[in-house]
Formats: C-alpha cells, structure tokens, sequence
C-alpha cells in the first residue's frame, strides 16, 4: 500500500477537493494507495510515496518529494486517474 499526501498552500479548500476526488478514483479503480490530507507544513517529515497537488504548486515543491502528481483541473477525474496510474507504473517498474 503506498500514501499519498494530498496538499495545497494553506491545507483548506483545493486539497480538500483534490483528497475527495483522489478518493473517489482510488475507491472506484481499487488502486493500492491510502490518502493523507496536509498542507505545505506537511511535507516536512512526510516519509509517505506521493505528493498530490494543484499543477502550480508541483512545480515548487517537485525536489523535494519522491514523486509529485500535478492536477490542473481538480473537477477532472480522468486527470487524476492519469495521473494515479502513472505513479503506479513508475513504481513498479522500479520493481
């Protein structure tokens, strides 16, 4: 089971968007992937596989997490299964 960390700058209403359509999409795809909801702060210390966040803020933050998923349309769950899977073929192709 891999975590994920699902973040926006102040850890209030985008993330919270961005965690419930994670959710939904792991949920209905039944992807191995259990989610945190955080903000900026969160990244300090956060040991877990991958970081969810708006496309904008990927950017920044793209050093200093092992994988980063960038959503530039929060409402769009084919971008967050794209972007779901996508993480969980570069993990097992790793294995």
């Amino acid at each position: 089971m891999y975590t994920a960390l699902v973040v926006c700058r102040a850890g209030m209403g985008s993330s919270t968007l961005l965690k419930i359509r994670a959710d939904q999409v792991i949920n209905a795809e039944q992807l191995p992937i259990e989610t945190e909801h955080g903000n900026l702060d969160s990244l300090m210390g956060f040991s877990g596989d991958v970081v969810i966040t708006m496309a904008d803020l990927a950017g920044e933050i793209k050093d200093e997490v092992p994988y980063v998923i960038g959503i530039q349309n929060i409402m769009d769950k084919e971008e967050m299964r794209e972007g779901l899977t996508n993480f969980l073929s570069s993990k097992e192709s790793k294995n």
